[in-house]
């Protein structure tokens, strides 16, 4: 007998009417129709079943800290920066660790069930770094958390920045971060990746750099990080993050380096709300946006994720972990409005992050982790239009959230009682 038994679902590819079968927390059967007795039954209505959501990129570290010790007026990337350096002194493991929990029942709630996160290596006791990693195997059972080791105050600029990130390695965390274009020079941002890649090669570690997070068109790191992962190997293991410049570059400069991207297999993440808001800040009018060039990089094909980022904290005063308003976000702004782009913008907050996570059984085939949302919509363009509903969330096969379906209650003459936005 199955353990679950799904039925009468839309798949995000397309296809209806299908059966998904559970058994120890993975699906052995998906085929259309699909008839087994099953201790337990989920009848999808017709509606959208998906993978769960993931966030690349998020930092937890700092989530849920707005207005401490004051806001950031600016509203710039500098003074958040700052504000997170008056911030660190303050910082207890007990308040850290129950603001990351929080976040993470939020995730939980929303279908976001992978996660990763960046957590500042800066300071010489770690005590962001051991607190995610507690974090971290806290809730193991229901989210998968993936730590980035980030120096966020340079891993050259600060003392004992390279030392710090490899202790960081050494306790465990996963991936090799960096954040070369806040290094004193262009020069030394450049070494820094050098530097990070090699570390990541030695020890066989993913890579995910904060890279051209800035204005500047002649910020050139990502060119560096394509070509020290080509000379070191890294194909396919690599990741720039933010790549905001590349929205002031010249178009001539990008028609070179798109294929040098494409080539080294370097993934791309951008983080709509949060590259909108704090890029552009030393603009008049017209104001650039700042994020980066989305479907050019999808059509050149490079796989790209859209990132939360950040919610609540010195960097950003809103969020509350909807992968669905980040991925309307970043159609939106990359004007990617046809019904195939918002569908790849559905595969930016899916498939594609899980992909540049290396998460393993990822998805809604046989064999995979029976993990996944079932959302109250009928397709991936309508869940982003409504952001909708995740009306049932399930991780290996067992219910860990569920939410009442949104539905009005009109009071009109003439009119049905109740409605929903539905088509």
């Amino acid at each position: 007998m199955l353990d679950l038994l799904v039925h009468n679902a839309t798949l995000p590819d397309g296809r209806t009417g299908m059966s998904l079968a559970v058994q120890d927390g993975r699906f052995v059967e998906v085929a259309a129709g699909l008839q087994a007795a099953a201790r337990e039954t989920l009848d999808a209505q017709g509606l959208l079943l998906s993978p769960p959501f993931v966030d690349a990129h998020f930092h937890m570290d700092a989530t849920l800290s707005y207005g401490m010790p004051r806001v950031n007026q600016s509203g710039t990337l500098l003074e958040g920066i700052a504000l997170w350096g008056e911030l660190k002194p303050s910082l207890t493991q007990d308040a850290l660790i129950e603001r990351a929990l929080t976040y993470c029942d939020w995730a939980v709630a929303k279908g976001l069930l992978a996660i990763r996160s960046h957590v500042d290596t800066s300071d010489p006791s770690m005590l962001a770094v051991e607190a995610l990693l507690e974090v971290k195997r806290r809730v193991a059972p229901y989210i998968e958390l993936q730590l980035v080791a980030f120096p966020q105050d340079g891993v050259l600029r600060s003392p004992g920045g390279l030392e710090n990130l490899q202790r960081a390695l050494d306790l465990g965390v996963d991936v090799v971060g960096g954040i070369p274009h806040f290094e004193r020079t262009m020069a030394d941002g450049a070494h820094s990746v050098k530097l990070l890649c090699e570390i990541a090669a030695a020890r066989g570690k993913l890579v995910d750099m904060h890279c051209d997070e800035s204005d500047d068109p002649s910020s050139r790191h990502i060119e560096t990080l394509t070509y020290e992962t080509q000379r070191l190997g890294l194909q396919g293991r690599v990741t720039g993050s933010h790549l905001t410049s590349m929205h002031s570059m010249d178009n001539y400069y990008v028609s070179k380096l798109l294929p040098l991207i494409a080539e080294a297999q370097v993934h791309a993440i951008s983080n709509p709300l949060i590259n909108i808001t704090l890029q552009g800040r030393h603009d008049s009018y017209p104001k650039r946006r700042g994020m980066t060039r989305v479907p050019e990089l999808m059509a050149h094909g490079v796989t790209v994720a859209f990132g939360q980022d950040c919610v609540m904290d010195p960097w950003y005063s809103l969020g509350c972990a909807d992968m669905l308003e980040v991925a309307s976000m970043g159609l939106h702004v990359a004007q990617m409005t046809s019904q195939a782009a918002i569908r790849q913008c559905f595969d930016a907050i899916t498939k594609n992050p899980a992909k540049i996570m290396h998460l393993d059984r990822y998805g809604l085939e046989p064999g995979c982790n029976a993990d996944f949302v079932l959302l109250q919509a009928r397709d991936p363009v309508e869940a982003i239009r409504l952001r909708a509903t995740r009306l049932k969330v399930y991780k290996r096969g067992k219910l860990v959230a569920e939410s009442p379906a949104a539905t009005a209650a009109l009071h009109l003459d003439g009119r049905p009682a109740q409605t929903s936005l539905l088509r």
